[in-house]
């Protein structure tokens, strides 16, 4: 009944949180009918919903509306993503502000929901609900906090979907004896009492104000909602907005944005490389921001496939069912690390699209590329690599100790300077994270072929 989340991949985070003042900026609504993620008005969201009618509005800040009919389990919510590497303690004090006008018919709730990783552990602090209180199990004990009463409970799932595909986790539940649909929790103070109760907490996946409906309709508007983090309002850390990629370098299988499902398999490098397995029909992986510049007109794919019948690649822009411009189709010959490069004729392609690879069944895919139409030259790459970049120790080349040294600069350790710390940036994107590290280090393996 529970959630199922989006799996967003890839998302890599800085070692170092700052906090700061939301920015003024007034963004405009935005209307959502199917499963999505995303940041908007300084937080990040997600809609997910298995089956059934949902629609949720983005609103200003924290705010949002969110309306279901018909549904078997939906979950509107806006918050905050973390990259699983720090506590609840090393975060800081977290609070949340809301208010709702919030009118479920039916099984549905009201509050702060989230994830933590080792333990694998999904949470919720229930504020108000629909016509059955969660989670029908035996209280552990109550506590007092902010002017009302909570029960405590602690429950577990088995085989069930979480944030680390299906497996077995812990739920740890507040549940106020009262219903309200305003004021402010004290998120940490329930972290704070579950462990005392010896339900220990793991590093931060998510925290965020919740509406959820199951088997049920309903309709609430959260007017306002503010996350605080450490005592003032935190700025999340949103998904990075990919910068354009040229269609005409080699793009790794492994570089997607996102993803349908959970069936996706990495295929490890014994037998002939790396690369990406697919299992379920109409699997696809994103690519968001693909510059086919002046024009292209063929593709080329390194792929692989040991199924009993042949599968079809799908290119399509936008969205899953998008523009079909090309289908590529992968013999059945071979072994799954039998790799060769096949290619397909696409419709003329130009300017940045959002790139959709769909899967009629089973494949592995290890790169692909573009090449350019005869109406233009292909375009040149927006940005090249420098000779320095990533030459952390001016010895011509990029290496482990190149690595090491950014690894220390960023654990704060032995801090870069100068020269070094310009090569450091090797995403370019202006500063120095651990999302240079992983980049670098996926250079050195040779899994990424350019730096930039």
């Amino acid at each position: 009944m529970k959630q199922k989340l989006l799996v967003t991949c890839m998302i890599l985070m800085s070692f170092a949180i700052s906090f700061v003042l939301f920015p003024v900026n007034v963004q405009a609504n935005v209307t959502i009918t199917s499963n999505q993620t995303g940041t908007h008005g300084g937080y990040n969201y997600e809609y997910w919903k298995d089956t059934g009618n949902g629609t949720m509005i983005l609103k200003d800040g924290g705010a949002f509306s969110c309306e279901w009919s018909n549904i078997n389990n939906i979950l509107f919510r806006k918050g905050f993503k973390y990259n699983e590497t720090q506590t609840h303690q090393q975060l800081g004090n977290i609070t949340v502000t809301y208010s709702c006008n919030y009118q479920p018919n039916g099984n549905s709730y009201l509050g702060v929901y989230g994830w933590t990783s080792d333990p694998l552990v999904e949470y919720y602090i229930i504020e108000s609900w629909g016509n059955w209180r969660p989670p029908g199990a035996t209280s552990k004990g109550t506590i007092t906090v902010d002017g009302g009463t909570y029960d405590i409970y602690e429950t577990t799932r088995i085989n069930q979907p979480s944030i680390k595909d299906n497996t077995t986790f812990q739920q740890y539940w507040s549940v106020r004896t009262s219903k309200r649909t305003s004021g402010t929790i004290s998120v940490s103070e329930h972290f704070k009492a579950w462990e005392r109760m010896g339900m220990k907490m793991g590093k931060m996946y998510e925290v965020a104000l919740v509406v959820e409906g199951y088997q049920s309709s309903g309709k609430a508007d959260v007017t306002s909602m503010t996350i605080t983090v450490g005592g003032s309002p935190a700025s999340p850390q949103p998904t990075p907005v990919p910068t354009p990629r040229s269609a005409f370098t080699k793009i790794e299988a492994e570089e997607y944005n996102s993803l349908k499902s959970s069936t996706i398999e990495t295929i490890g490098t014994s037998g002939g490389g790396s690369g990406i397995g697919y299992i379920e029909s109409g699997d696809y992986l994103v690519f968001n921001q693909i510059d086919f510049g002046n024009g292209a007109n063929s593709f080329k794919a390194r792929v692989a496939s040991g199924a009993d019948t042949p599968t079809k690649i799908e290119l399509r822009l936008g969205s899953a069912s998008g523009t079909l411009i090309g289908t590529l189709t992968v013999p059945s010959t071979g072994g799954w690390n039998d790799y060769e490069e096949k290619s397909c004729s696409i419709t003329n392609t130009t300017g940045i699209k959002d790139l959709y690879l769909v899967f009629s069944g089973p494949v592995n895919i290890d790169y692909f590329i573009f090449d350019s139409a005869s109406i233009g030259p292909s375009p040149t790459p927006t940005s090249q690599q420098p000779s320095s970049l990533g030459d952390l120790n001016g010895d011509g080349r990029v290496n482990s100790t190149d690595y090491s040294a950014l690894k220390r600069h960023i654990l704060n350790i032995n801090k870069l300077s100068g020269s070094a710390l310009a090569n450091a940036d090797v995403n370019r994107d202006g500063k120095v994270d651990s999302t240079d590290l992983m980049m670098l280090h996926r250079y050195i393996l040779g899994v990424i072929t350019k730096l930039g």
